[in-house]
């Protein structure tokens, strides 16, 4: 599979419109792959994406078929809309939802009183409803007032008191039957986000520091392969920030649902402590610190030069444990363990080739230049290896 992979990358290579639209079905794949193999974020989506077009299949069933309303429209279309990530947002946008709305269809019912023409009242009410739209008080719903004139005026029937109240209540009813679905049908929970890019997190810094590690070793190393390595801490840089939103999604999903979650006994899985956030945030710093002090050392308009021989495959050496390290540490985070004995193992050769390291640089036998930097390097490791492997009593309990 990964040699077909590569075979499609080297035959896409250069022909951008092309290779973006096989990545991109490649992505959608994945997540379809994900969504039928188990829970996950893409599981996620689909049962929010049912859940919205059933709230608005209710709406219409209720509106249009019970209630036999021939302008039931507006129901299913704000029942639509606000089946949200989180209940709490659900219940907040309902209320600037609905705010808009009222706003709308009363300012259309003016102008329509004012102009006596669909189109001269469309030509009065928009442009005031359209700055209407960045109102703070309305949050992301202000659009909603400018398209309620839309829908009012273009229908061609008479603008009344009644028909206005009409559409207030269709929209009322549409907002209840999305916020009720939200609530009561499988509740969106957001703290298995948390745990997953946490987990993606460590095992990425891991992929990227065995890829260090093997082009150290390897000594087939440039200019060209540290900036992709410079690259990929980028790309740990953007799902530090997924994480970060991902935390702020897990603390309001629990707003409003605690309670009916613990009736309907779906209590969910424990969240990891904020402190991982940091921590992780640590080791992506300091994982771009050193793909970009490898980087220094290969640009011809810079002094500093990276150190060679035996002491840089010991580095690789060190950077490749550090990267097992990281590993081991997602798979704890998903629930399973290398185990104490693999991880004392681990350890002790971390110990023998920090020491071996550290000989090498009292040993000085690099030149200033060359040592200055592994100096540098160590120390990045060091920090990597404090962060990445802590002492029993900082991650019991995880």
């Amino acid at each position: 599979m990964t040699a077909v992979i590569r075979t499609a990358r080297e035959a896409l290579r250069g022909r951008r419109p092309v290779a973006a639209v096989w990545w991109e079905a490649c992505a959608v794949g994945r997540s379809v792959r994900a969504a039928w193999r188990g829970p996950g974020r893409e599981r996620d989506l689909v049962v929010q994406s049912l859940k919205a077009a059933g709230a608005a299949l209710l709406a219409w069933a209720v509106a249009g078929v019970w209630l036999g309303d021939p302008m039931a429209l507006m129901a299913p279309w704000v029942a639509l809309v606000l089946v949200q990530a989180t209940v709490y947002s659900s219940v907040r946008q309902a209320g600037e939802q609905f705010a808009a709305i009222c706003a709308g269809a009363v300012i259309a019912s003016a102008a329509q009183a004012i102009t006596d023409d669909h189109t001269g009242a469309l030509a009065l009410c928009l442009p005031v409803l359209m700055l209407m739209a960045n109102w703070s008080r309305f949050g992301g719903q202000g659009i909603y007032a400018a398209t309620t004139a839309v829908f009012v005026l273009a229908s061609g029937t008479a603008v009344s008191a009644a028909a206005v109240g009409h559409r207030v209540g269709q929209a009322a009813l549409g907002a209840a039957i999305g916020v009720a679905v939200n609530a009561f049908v499988l509740p969106p929970i957001h703290l298995r986000d948390v745990r997953e890019n946490l987990a993606a997190l460590a095992r990425e810094s891991g992929d990227l520091l065995h890829t260090v590690a093997t082009g150290l070793r390897e000594g087939e190393w440039d200019a060209q392969s540290a900036a992709g390595w410079s690259s990929d801490a980028a790309r740990l840089g953007r799902r530090l920030d997924a994480l970060y939103s991902a935390r702020s999604w897990s603390r309001e999903s629990l707003r409003l649902t605690s309670g009916p979650l613990r009736r309907l006994q779906r209590v969910p899985t424990a969240v990891p402590p904020e402190d991982e956030d940091q921590r992780w945030s640590r080791v992506t710093g300091n994982v771009t610190a050193l793909t970009r002090t490898l980087a220094v050392t290969v640009d011809e308009q810079r002094t500093p030069k990276a150190p060679e021989g035996p002491v840089l495959d010991l580095y690789a050496r060190l950077l490749a444990l550090i990267g097992d390290a990281c590993h081991a540490e997602a798979d704890r985070l998903l629930g399973s363990s290398a185990g104490p004995r693999r991880e004392a193992e681990t350890e002790t050769t971390m110990d023998e080739l920090h020491r071996r390291l550290q000989e090498g640089l009292r040993e000085q036998g690099q030149g200033a230049a060359r040592t200055a930097v592994l100096g540098t390097l160590v120390l990045q490791a060091e920090n990597l290896w404090a962060e990445i492997v802590p002492e029993p009593d900082e991650s019991a309990g995880q």
